[in-house]
């Protein structure tokens, strides 16, 4: 669960830090890409400010799974 802290604790630099990351995909495991994935999806909703320039990383198109 991302904290309010957390989200607090990014700025313009940080944020980019975790783009990087996601967009070069270079994880030991899955699991750790999903956290990070949630951080920025978490911060795209409470501080959308900042993710602007990374909108085509979090996948925010409602699907249908019938």
């Amino acid at each position: 669960m991302v904290t309010p802290e957390q989200l607090e604790a990014f700025d313009d630099a940080t944020t980019a830090e975790l783009a990087r990351r996601l967009e070069e995909d270079d994880y030991r495991t899955p699991f750790d890409s999903l956290t990070d994935w949630h951080l920025l999806r978490a911060l795209a909703i409470h501080r959308p400010e900042l993710t602007l320039p990374y909108h085509h990383l979090v996948d925010q198109e409602p699907f249908d799974e019938d």
